[in-house]
């Protein structure tokens, strides 16, 4: 094959010339033109767009400018309340018996008898235990026998004192007659004085043995160890056969007795709250294990005087407890319901705004807000209590914005709030 031989090129038609693009130049001209005027018409269109969107765009702008101008938002308020006439106060306390005793031996001996434990309810005057002393008995023998023998021994000088005033009674008229001396009569006299004093000192010896036999019976009565009230055993420290002593100071403790139908708690009430309470008031104890009764009592007594360390008044609360449902020692919640000295008003806790202000709320007045400082006196979590700033029917706004400033325009919308 030979590369280097020319090509057959067919050669143009005489009287036609050809462009680059192989049209004529009449052709290309109206081509060139036509492309002119669409690019003109493409660069129009694309310059009224634009200029229209500009238009549409601050049209835009200057209505929603207008508009937040004008624009008045809508916020949720709630009405102030006034507090309730009574504070409910709930503090934590501890159940303890109304009476308790601890029983010591008064005589002492050997018990005999042990007619409880611990757990036994008992009435008053119900035998817990006897002890036998029988030296106790023999010494109440020889007392009875003493007090014969100063007896027998009074009888004998009340006859000698009958004596003696009869010897006088003879003798005193004779011895103004002369009939008998006055030395005669002086005897006579004092020995009538010396037997009647005989008769004193007989009837104070038979007083003094008829006490001492009186001592020893009474003790002899306290062999026998009896309940001092209604109650339940809570200690036994004795059993039949222990040796038990009568002494003041280390006398055998026996029992421990408590009386448990009126439950007795003491509580330690805040200053806070302290002002306003008073003997009678309703209080109420809640038990966490018994989570389906309460159990009502009243403040029966309370200090004069806070304790200076804690701010708190102790107060003292009776609870009847005829059924025994409760017993001493257990943990429970005390509810007070205290008079209020002051009054307060409830707000919302979402409507409190805290800022380097203080704590205010916002409150609306014919579509105005009026931002308003208080002083919060309690918190009760979704509500707060005030004793200023505001008053009872107050709209005040929940929620408010950061930007919510004095003299704003709102709408209101009633938020329905459930009442506790």
């Amino acid at each position: 094959m030979n590369f280097n031989r020319p090509l057959d090129v067919e050669p143009p038609e005489s009287g036609h010339e050809t462009g680059p693009a192989g049209l004529p130049p009449g052709k290309r001209r109206r081509a060139g033109l036509l492309s002119g005027v669409g690019l003109a018409l493409v660069l129009m269109t694309a310059l009224a767009c634009g200029a229209w969107n500009h238009y549409a765009q601050h049209r835009q702008v200057v209505t929603t400018a207008k508009q937040s101008l004008e624009f008045v938002p809508q916020v949720r308020v709630a009405a102030v309340r006034p507090s309730a006439g009574t504070e409910v106060v709930s503090l934590p306390a501890t159940t303890s018996a109304f009476s308790v005793a601890n029983i010591f031996a008064r005589a002492s001996g050997y018990v005999d008898k042990r007619e409880v434990d611990i757990g036994d309810r008992v009435k008053a005057g119900q035998l817990l235990a006897e002890i036998v002393a029988p030296e106790l008995d023999h010494q109440i023998a020889q007392a009875e026998a003493t007090l014969g023998q100063f007896k027998a021994a009074l009888q004998q000088a009340e006859a000698n004192r009958e004596l003696a005033k009869v010897t006088w009674d003879r003798d005193g008229p004779l011895v103004k007659q002369g009939w008998l001396t006055a030395q005669q009569g002086t005897t006579d006299i004092q020995t009538l004085k010396a037997q009647e004093a005989g008769v004193s000192v007989a009837q104070a010896n038979v007083v003094a043995e008829e006490a001492q036999l009186q001592v020893l019976h009474q003790q002899k009565l306290y062999q026998h160890v009896v309940a001092p009230f209604d109650g339940v055993i809570t200690q036994r420290n004795i059993d039949i056969g222990s040796l038990v002593q009568a002494d003041a100071t280390s006398g055998t403790f026996m029992f421990t007795i408590m009386q448990g139908n009126v439950i007795r708690t003491q509580v330690f009430v805040p200053q806070d709250e302290a002002f306003g309470l008073r003997p009678g008031i309703e209080a109420v104890v809640h038990v966490p294990e018994i989570p389906d009764r309460s159990f009502p009592g009243k403040v029966t007594r309370i200090a004069d005087a806070l304790q200076p360390g804690s701010r708190t008044l102790l107060t003292e609360i009776d609870i009847p407890n005829p059924d025994g449902a409760l017993a001493p020692g257990i943990y429970c919640t005390i509810e007070l319901h205290i008079p209020r000295k002051t009054p307060s008003f409830t707000v919302s806790a979402d409507a409190v705004i805290f800022n380097k202000a203080g704590l205010q709320v916002a409150v609306v007045e014919n579509g105005v807000v009026h931002l308003r400082k208080v002083t919060v006196v309690r918190d009760l979590g979704q509500q707060v209590e005030v004793n200023s700033g505001v008053k009872p029917g107050d709209q005040v706004i929940l929620n408010p914005a950061v930007d919510l400033v004095e003299g704003s325009k709102v709408r209101t919308r009633l938020q329905v709030t459930q009442v506790s």
